[in-house]
């Protein structure tokens, strides 16, 4: 038993089959299920059973999947023992952002990072739904990721690093008829017709939310996850959206109104493997990380015309 063997078992469990496992280990499928077979004769039990065309751990798949996160920990504990004799941390950090938080936050995280000897920070935009969040973690050292309020936590196994928290408010374009208030309630935004991310995307909750307490089903004009592309739509008088405070591109005319009744913001996180979260350059960088968020909720607290 080595440690890139039990990797392999616990990336076949948190991606959800072989397959997948595969594509982050950078491995064939064929190699993957290799290095199974072989640690299943190594443990003497079965370690992955079929269910349809995949395969998911049995039980005592699972158990080891869970020792093999210990194991990994302590690992990384003992390298940054080592490392704890160096004046400070070296290696490559790969970070991945959801869109709208890379475009705030990674230009000042490389700007903070630029002056260390030693560290390379490699960045990513990764637009996933609000379940995929987790799982790519096997894929990059910091995940910052978001949940709209009232979200269930994210799964055990996963590290959580708190950044801030981001209103959403309601834009409207400068000749809509509430352009000129400053905060609205559900009820009046009955019959709107809303230009809204994917279901299953962070803030698709909120608006449901709000038809919610409005009491009628929201009428869905545009399905458009790109914040830029929905601003230049909501300038244009093709709908209105709900849109986050300090990461909604500025666009001239555009009004960001504050929603009262519900709770209407997202959490911003970020994402750790308990192993990754370890290593002395990764704690660095997620300290640069949460500096840079204090600093954005800082941000005057109230929404704004969004002329540039």
């Amino acid at each position: 038993m080595d440690l890139r063997t039990l990797e392999t078992l616990r990336a076949v469990r948190s991606q959800g089959g072989v397959t997948a496992a595969a594509t982050v280990l950078h491995l064939t499928p064929s190699a993957v299920s290799q290095q199974l077979a072989g640690l299943a004769a190594e443990m003497g039990v079965p370690l992955t059973e079929r269910v349809g065309r995949g395969l998911r751990l049995t039980p005592a798949g699972a158990a080891l999947a869970d020792a093999a996160v210990d194991v990994a920990v302590a690992v990384e504990r003992a390298r940054a023992a080592c490392q704890g004799h160096r004046d400070s941390p070296v290696g490559t950090v790969r970070v991945s952002a959801f869109q709208s938080a890379a475009q705030l936050v990674f230009p000042r995280l490389l700007g903070a990072v630029a002056g260390w000897d030693g560290v390379t920070l490699e960045c990513a935009d990764e637009d996933v739904a609000l379940a995929d969040f987790p799982d790519l973690t096997d894929r990059f050292d910091v995940v910052v990721a978001h949940r709209p309020d009232g979200a269930a936590d994210w799964p055990p196994g996963v590290r959580v690093v708190p950044l801030f928290r981001e209103p959403l408010d309601v834009a409207v374009s400068p000749g809509h008829r509430l352009a000129g208030r400053g905060v609205i309630g559900p009820e009046e935004l009955a019959d709107e017709a809303w230009i809204t991310v994917r279901e299953g995307f962070p803030v698709a909750p909120v608006l449901a939310a709000v038809a919610a307490r409005s009491g009628a089903a929201p009428r869905i004009a545009h399905r458009i996850n790109d914040f830029t592309v929905a601003t230049a739509m909501v300038a244009a008088g093709h709908g209105i959206s709900l849109l986050p405070r300090h990461t909604t591109p500025a666009f001239p005319g555009v009004r960001l109104l504050r929603l009262t009744g519900v709770p209407a913001g997202r959490r911003v996180e970020a994402l750790l493997r308990p192993d990754r979260a370890e290593r002395r350059v990764v704690a660095r960088v997620v300290g640069a990380l949460t500096a840079l968020a204090a600093e954005i909720d800082t941000v005057p607290a109230e929404p704004s015309d969004r002329s540039g």
